[in-house]
């Protein structure tokens, strides 16, 4: 089947909140926050690529993922790079990514020993509308009042190595090794292809467009798969009809269409351009 809507699996977390994002219902007062909405592929516990929604009230832990060559040294099947598209912030929201100067790896655990990793990380405000793109190994916390879509490889190892006193695991040698305290390189500037289309992240390990409304070819090879992200607007991928909050994985060539003035993320793995 060349296109299908992913299962949208809501996820409870205690630093979640109760209102979310449009088109999304919000959630009761006798039920726990949500935190994360996940989307699955139907028949495939394990695609290269993962889209969630994050909704946070807290700060979440400091925190660090290997790369694939770490993470298949331990016996996991990939690493996990990821970048996030902010759709709201609060005006005192702000995000952690890098360090504020290089630090060597004694002086890493030691701030993570004492607490003190908090003030060596590199707190931005976050602005909706920003795009970030956390490369494997780079430390990072997501700070409170934040929605934001993450597209990531398919991969939930993460290293905690502080946690603001929360009576959860930490990862301290783990995350100490996999991790690459240098300050954060930002994501070069989009490349714009056409007037409706541009290019937000081109990694090694997935690429993310952004697109506009109106009718066009996406010519996958066969094979291929990619994932429609609807930030705003809806329309419909080769007879199967979206909204704001679905998301569309699509196999092979597809034909897209979205009413004008839609704002849409593609995703798809690897290096090269569709």
């Amino acid at each position: 089947m060349p296109a299908a809507l992913l299962a949208a699996q809501r996820v409870a977390k205690p630093w979640g909140r109760r209102q979310l994002w449009r088109g999304f219902c919000n959630v009761a007062d006798d039920c726990e926050p949500i935190g994360e909405i996940w989307y699955k592929t139907p028949g495939d516990d394990a695609p290269d690529l993962l889209v969630k929604y994050l909704f946070t009230s807290e700060k979440l832990s400091v925190q660090v993922h290997p790369d694939d060559a770490h993470a298949r040294a331990a016996g996991l099947t990939r690493g996990k790079d990821e970048c996030w598209l902010i759709l709201d912030a609060e005006p005192d929201s702000t995000i952690a990514l890098g360090t504020r100067r290089p630090i060597g790896r004694e002086a890493l655990r030691q701030g993570v020993m004492d607490g003190s990793i908090v003030d060596l990380l590199d707190w931005k405000p976050a602005k909706a509308g920003d795009l970030l793109y956390a490369r494997s190994g780079t430390i990072h916390a997501i700070g409170a009042g934040i929605t934001l879509i993450g597209i990531q490889q398919n991969s939930e190892t993460t290293y905690r190595l502080h946690d603001y006193g929360r009576p959860r695991e930490l990862h301290l040698d783990e995350g100490i090794a996999f991790s690459d305290p240098v300050p954060y390189e930002p994501n070069s500037a989009p490349v714009r292809v056409d007037s409706d289309r541009c290019i937000l992240v081109e990694g090694p390990k997935f690429v993310v467009e952004r697109l506009g409304g109106g009718r066009r070819r996406l010519n996958l090879s066969p094979g291929a798969h990619a994932i429609l992200v609807p930030v705003r607007g809806n329309g419909e991928v080769d007879g199967v009809e979206f909204h704001e909050s679905d998301c569309v994985a699509m196999h092979g060539p597809v034909d897209l269409e979205a009413q004008t003035g839609s704002d849409l993320l593609l995703a798809y793995p690897g290096d090269r351009r569709i």
